[in-house]
């Protein structure tokens, strides 16, 4: 009998499925493309990603996941079929077991859609797991141990930002700010300095590529390319590291502020606790130059970024299904 225990990280960025005994076997964009007309599915994931601003009138590329949660879900059901099948492939008779974390302060009618969806795209029995939790466990941290432990996961649509003690979460804020709101930050700051309208991918690229969040960090460049709002016409920008730490100041500056929140809101002895071991930082955002440096010097905590911040959600999803088996 095929093993079929998965877990799922259901992003708003991208969809990660970790199989039992094999680790992440997929990393999709969380992204369908479909006709208009006739609702047929075109395609999903990469292939669906690179039609995102590009598609004709009786196309369209939606993201079925905004903010950590359902927004489509039709779409979020019929994407995660997809992921499923492509995860487990065609010799799995059996119905899989799913793992698929939530944020932290999701609702109950959010995570019964979840559940429901999940139960619709073939799943046999779905168990919810909160994300700080998955992302702490694929971070390599025990969290069954009488210790806080603080994590900070920023996802595409949601940060989580919590304090872990005996495997359960001691208090915690799920912010609607990440990396999501990165790219359009970058969006406004072009339109608004340069008179240079672009789209959401290019606003991505030049987070990833030069995006740093502590000015005179690193003095990096990129050429952008966009429409002129003042000509209609096609323009190359160039840019700076440092214009980028500039457009994302408002945006990181909360997600520094709901840190403090938590850890005024955390009990003395699990302070202590944090002040001794430090900060994990996970998720996609933990990738953004400078992000720990910022949040070091404004907490004066040791923050550390886990080994394999993309990942690390997805791997705790999946390792807290094979616990729960042993």
């Amino acid at each position: 009998m095929i093993s079929s225990d998965i877990g799922i990280d259901l992003g708003t960025a991208s969809v990660l499925v970790y199989v039992k005994g094999k680790g992440v076997v997929l990393r999709e964009p969380s992204v369908v493309a479909f006709d208009r007309d006739s609702h047929k599915i075109r395609a999903i994931g990469e292939e669906a990603r690179a039609m995102l601003g590009r598609t004709p009138g009786n196309m369209i590329a939606v993201r079925p996941m905004r903010q950590g949660v359902i927004s489509d879900y039709a779409v979020t059901e019929r994407m995660l079929r997809y992921v499923i099948q492509k995860a487990l492939g065609r010799r799995s008779y059996r119905k899989p077991r799913v793992s698929v974390c939530v944020p932290s302060q999701a609702t109950e009618v959010e995570r019964k859609a979840v559940e429901d969806a999940a139960i619709q795209a073939g799943a046999r029995e779905v168990h919810m797991i909160e994300e700080p939790i998955a992302a702490a466990i694929g971070a390599g941290i025990d969290i069954w141990r009488p210790y806080g432990n603080m994590i900070i996961d920023i996802g595409g649509g949601t940060t989580d930002i919590a304090v872990i003690s005996m495997g359960g979460i001691v208090c915690s804020i799920s912010l609607k700010v990440a990396g999501d709101d990165f790219n359009e930050a970058i969006v406004r700051y072009m339109r608004k300095t340069h008179n240079l309208l672009i789209g959401e991918q290019t606003a991505e690229s030049i987070k990833m590529d030069i995006g740093t969040v502590v000015p005179g960090m690193q003095q990096l460049k990129k050429d952008v390319k966009g429409r002129n709002l003042l000509t209609g016409l096609p323009r190359t920008v160039t840019i700076t590291s440092e214009e980028v730490a500039e457009a994302l100041k408002e945006a990181t500056g909360q997600i520094v502020d709901a840190v403090h929140t938590v850890l005024e809101m955390t009990p003395p002895e699990l302070s202590a606790d944090i002040s001794e071991r430090g900060m994990v930082l996970t998720g996609g955002g933990a990738l953004l130059r400078g992000l720990d440096e910022l949040l070091e010097e404004s907490t004066g905590i040791n923050t550390m970024t886990a080994e394999e911040p993309l990942m690390a959600v997805a791997i705790g999803t999946g390792q807290y299904v094979e616990d729960r088996q042993e």
